[in-house]
């Protein structure tokens, strides 16, 4: 009997270095291939932000593109005031950078407010450059802190799509500043993420 207790504990730990091996090279492969890291911290990103509240992104969608000012991210998301009071947008955050200004899309040419954009509880609204197909409303993400707090660049990307539009759009955070009508009481809220916004390049 005691040499059957022996050979169990022997072979308890042969299946535990097993366990152990298959762990760390699971690791490793993970560290290796980083697009596979990446695709899930994309995932992460994109379950978190679409269940925000109460402003959520609910679809997003980024590629490369330059101006005269540097190389930029075309940006495309539906956002959705997911509370239950109207909504009306002052900024939009990242990177420790915001922008208070958006383009009327398609061919428009002059800054607006943000503060002149409100959205009902269930409303969605789509902010898109070229790279979009929804009309309405655009403005840029780079990482360039030459673009003023005025222009429709949000200068707060820790990375960008490459030039051949692969890569991921990171902003670290991201998040919206807003003002809300409670009770004939406006009160001005920010609303940052408590993860990163990721998006990948395509």
């Amino acid at each position: 009997m005691e040499m059957l207790k022996g050979q169990g504990a022997t072979e308890y730990l042969v299946l535990l270095a097993v366990v152990l091996i298959v762990a760390l090279v699971s690791v490793a492969l993970l560290g290796f291939f980083p697009s596979m890291a990446s695709d899930a911290q994309i995932a992460q990103s994109q379950a978190y932000w679409r269940s925000a509240t109460p402003l959520a992104v609910i679809d997003a969608g980024t590629r490369y593109y330059t101006d005269s000012g540097g190389n930029l991210s075309c940006i495309n998301i539906v956002i959705r005031n997911t509370g239950a009071y109207p909504i009306r947008l002052s900024k939009i955050w990242g990177g420790g950078a915001n922008i208070s200004k958006y383009r009327d899309r398609p061919a428009g040419s002059v800054a607006r407010d943000i503060s002149g954009l409100q959205l009902a509880p269930g409303e969605e609204m789509c902010f898109s450059g070229t790279c979009g197909s929804c009309t309405g409303h655009e403005f840029w993400v780079g990482t360039s802190t030459s673009y003023s707090s005025t222009s429709i660049v949000l200068a707060g990307a820790s990375t960008i799509c490459n030039p051949d539009s692969t890569g991921q759009l990171l902003i670290k955070d991201f998040g919206f500043e807003y003002t809300q009508t409670v009770e004939g009481q406006v009160v001005t809220k920010r609303q940052m993420g408590a993860k990163d916004f990721i998006v990948k390049c395509g």
